[in-house]
């Protein structure tokens, strides 16, 4: 089996169609034959998709530190709970696992993930496809600075194409190649 590996936040954010898009994205993998890789937690939009894998027959890896597991923050429904001891190992873990990344709305913590795996694909530690899911333009401001990026010749014109979005589950799925 396939697994994509999602990073997303740890709150349901101020909109309700990030949950919506959340649940959309778990039944189309499970609907696709993808297991889903992602922080382990049971609460916000990481517990939206996790419930809506595991509810549609998915199964589910989940991948969090010890520290996180202490605070009661762990998805106990997981098919498969890996435990870590850093947040560097969670991120090594999750890319091991998985096959393809995508980010749905979050904070600091869903940032950081995607941009160490592009990191990572534009060191060629990895090949693997990496996207955002542009729910409701929240994306937007972010993909317009990373134009910036290029255009000022921080990044390579080459490099752009290594993050791919889309605003709908559906439209991320076929420009990522899923």
């Amino acid at each position: 089996m396939k697994r994509l590996c999602v990073f997303c936040g740890s709150r349901k954010g101020a909109a309700p169609v990030y949950a919506a898009a959340a649940q959309d994205l778990g039944q189309t993998m499970v609907r696709r034959g993808w297991g889903l890789v992602f922080g382990g937690g049971h609460i916000g939009l990481m517990g939206v998709l996790a419930d809506a894998v595991l509810a549609a027959g998915g199964e589910v890896d989940g991948v969090i530190p010890q520290g996180l597991v202490d605070r009661e923050l762990a998805h106990e429904n997981c098919t498969r709970l890996h435990v870590t001891a850093s947040m560097h190992e969670r991120k090594a873990i999750m890319e091991k696992l998985s096959d393809a990344f995508i980010g749905l709305p979050g904070g600091y913590g869903t940032l950081d993930e995607m941009f160490e795996m592009l990191t990572w694909a534009q060191l060629g530690l990895h090949s693997k496809p990496v996207g955002l899911l542009n729910v409701g333009g929240y994306f937007d401001a972010l993909l317009a600075f990373i134009d910036r990026t290029v255009a000022e010749g921080f990044i390579k014109p080459g490099h752009r194409g290594l993050l791919r979005s889309a605003e709908t589950v559906e439209g991320l799925m076929e420009v990522m190649g899923l």
